[in-house]
């Protein structure tokens, strides 16, 4: 069995609960309100800002040339197109480019991305990668089950949100960072293996928070005045 393979296989049961939040099961069948999708666009472009950090960190550690130039086009990816979709979005929302780069992170939004920067900045390809992989896997699992089931009624916004995360290119690079995961983990140590199980749970975990932060559109706590 492969290292990913045993990853899913362990986290079953937190990945079935995400791909199965009522956030994403509304998308799919165009019943989610779509305040909660404005809420989640401009945090997910929060999100989107700080994991490109994490991938040019990734592409500096890169144990060779073959794996930075993809992961640089991964980058790529996530600059010139995930985040131009976003903004896209906040156009027709009403929601102007400098509100959308103004967005203050959500908690959950700044706690998953802290945890993904200190992973980048202190750990090796191996574990970055495989802090990473519940998010790229996560959204092409979701985006190519969600696209199996079509539904006229659906707002428009949903469908392109589901071709954009089950198209090709994207499946293409979902699987490639699956395949480096792998590599990684065939040629990791014992600790090294342990620390990506551990960076894999977490993000996984943190990808069902990241949904139901904006189902709910989570707030931060302010103390009430004294």
């Amino acid at each position: 069995m492969k290292f990913s393979d045993r990853l899913l296989k362990a986290g079953f049961s937190v990945w079935e609960k995400t791909i199965r939040h009522p956030f994403v099961l509304g998308i799919g069948d165009g019943s989610l309100p779509i305040e909660p999708f404005k809420f989640y666009v401009t945090q997910d472009y929060v999100f989107l800002v700080e994991y490109a950090r994490v991938l040019a960190l990734a592409v500096a550690k890169g144990t060779r040339l073959s794996i930075m130039g993809k992961l640089a086009e991964l980058l790529h990816a996530t600059l010139d197109t995930e985040m131009a979709l976003h903004v896209s979005y906040c156009g027709r929302f009403g929601i102007s480019t400098e509100q959308l780069m103004a967005t203050r992170p959500a908690p959950t939004t700044y706690a998953y991305t802290r945890h993904l920067l200190h992973t980048a900045a202190s750990g090796s390809l191996g574990e970055i990668v495989a802090t990473l992989f519940p998010c790229q896997w996560g959204y092409w699992e979701i985006g190519h089950r969600l696209a199996v089931d079509e539904r006229p009624t659906r707002p428009p916004v949903y469908t392109e949100w589901i071709k954009t995360y089950s198209s090709q290119e994207y499946g293409a690079l979902a699987h490639w960072t699956r395949e480096l995961l792998d590599d990684q983990g065939e040629t990791a140590s014992k600790e090294e293996r342990g620390r990506m199980e551990a960076g894999f749970h977490i993000s996984s975990r943190y990808e069902y928070a990241f949904w139901e932060m904006a189902w709910r559109k989570e707030e931060w706590f302010e103390p009430p005045p004294r």
